[in-house]
């Protein structure tokens, strides 16, 4: 893995090289990580021409010495001075920040940089955007734990437990096979809940006769899956299975244009016109997807507003959805990988409909 950040390094100096900037100080949790392996939760990293420093308190430095042998590393309980310091002594002329810089940090280098600073933001997401094979191997394998977590699912739910008790229960089962954390509040949305997009786990029952929205997604090896499924306890009125039919076709028609140079904005109307002349234009409003690796949110977003070429290496999810309130809704998710010549269904399981 050393190499690997090594890489990373070189490819941001090569953007920080365009923007005119010798050095950036780096203050996103997950962009350090994504430049060193450092998995603590405090710190700065600096990126200059001729190294990379991390800079951090006396917490970490074990940590540092067992996983990252290799890393540069200042101990120190004032971050900003050890980084100001490494910046005078490569005579930096132009400090890069991003967008996570607080206020106070800002205020300190205002008053004293001796070098020019740039507000800078989005070069380490736009590198993130493309995966690494070693990075789209994670991917799968978190991929592989949300179908196995879908299975445990269906085989496990029971009518009259609660939507916080099945998802306490996923919970419990992906942490068991190696799950770190939850990438976001799992939904379980059942029967007229089901119509909230984001209608996050609730004290309410699961009933016979409903439609039942599981998203889910989870760090496994500090990457992510993120994967909407619904199944149906029993029998459902019809329309909400109408529904899910014409969610599924248009889920399907969306993945099967996706190749590189295609854009975004038109990935999302494949979809979206689809399910607009299928009568339910107006119960989708929400984008069609996004990207996901570190965070469960990258670029590229999948929608109908800002438009980005499509890339080999990117990973996203396709996710349309109907919800009709008072009834129900359907949103069914995947997550598919941009290939040389098209695209990769990395979470292909469970899209029949299922009643249980």
């Amino acid at each position: 893995m050393e190499q690997e950040f090594d890489k990373r390094c070189d490819k941001l100096r090569s953007l920080m090289q365009d923007a005119s900037v010798d050095a950036y100080l780096v203050t996103d949790p997950t962009n350090i990580y994504y430049l060193s392996g450092f998995t603590g939760d405090e710190g700065l990293l600096l990126v200059t021409e001729k190294g990379r420093y991390l800079i951090t308190d006396a917490r970490f430095e074990t940590q540092i010495q067992t996983e990252h042998p290799w890393l540069e590393y200042r101990i120190t309980r004032n971050y900003l001075t050890e980084a100001l310091a490494l910046c005078e002594q490569q005579k930096v002329v132009a400090l890069a920040f991003e967008e996570t810089l607080t206020y106070q940090i800002y205020d300190q280098l205002d008053e004293t940089a001796m070098c020019d600073i740039v507000p800078l933001s989005g070069l380490i997401e736009s590198l993130r955007e493309i995966k690494s094979p070693a990075e789209i191997k994670k991917l799968k394998k978190s991929c592989q734990l949300a179908k196995e977590g879908y299975q445990y699912i269906l085989e496990h739910v029971q009518v009259g437990q609660t939507e916080l008790e099945v998802a306490l229960e996923l919970d419990y089962f992906m942490r068991k096979k190696g799950a770190t954390n939850a990438s976001f509040a799992t939904i379980v949305a059942s029967g007229t809940r089901s119509a909230l997009p984001h209608g996050v786990a609730s004290p309410k029952k699961l009933r016979s006769n409903e439609l039942v929205t599981l998203d889910f997604g989870y760090f496994l090896n500090h990457y992510t899956s993120d994967v909407t499924r619904v199944f149906a306890l029993g029998e459902v009125p019809s329309k909400l299975a109408e529904i899910y039919q014409v969610v599924a076709t248009a889920k399907q028609a969306t993945i099967a244009a996706i190749r590189p140079g295609i854009e975004t904005c038109e990935i999302d109307a494949i979809g979206r016109n689809y399910i607009k002349e299928a009568g339910y234009g107006d119960y989708f409003e929400h984008g069609m997807g996004h990207g996901i690796g570190l965070s469960v949110h990258e670029n590229p977003y999948i929608g109908k507003i800002i438009p980005t070429v499509l890339q080999p290496g990117q990973v996203i999810t396709i996710e349309p959805g109907i919800y009709l309130p008072d009834l129900g809704g359907v949103r069914l998710e995947d997550d598919i990988l941009v290939t040389e010549n098209g695209y990769e269904n990395l979470t292909d399981f469970g899209q029949e409909y299922r009643q249980i």
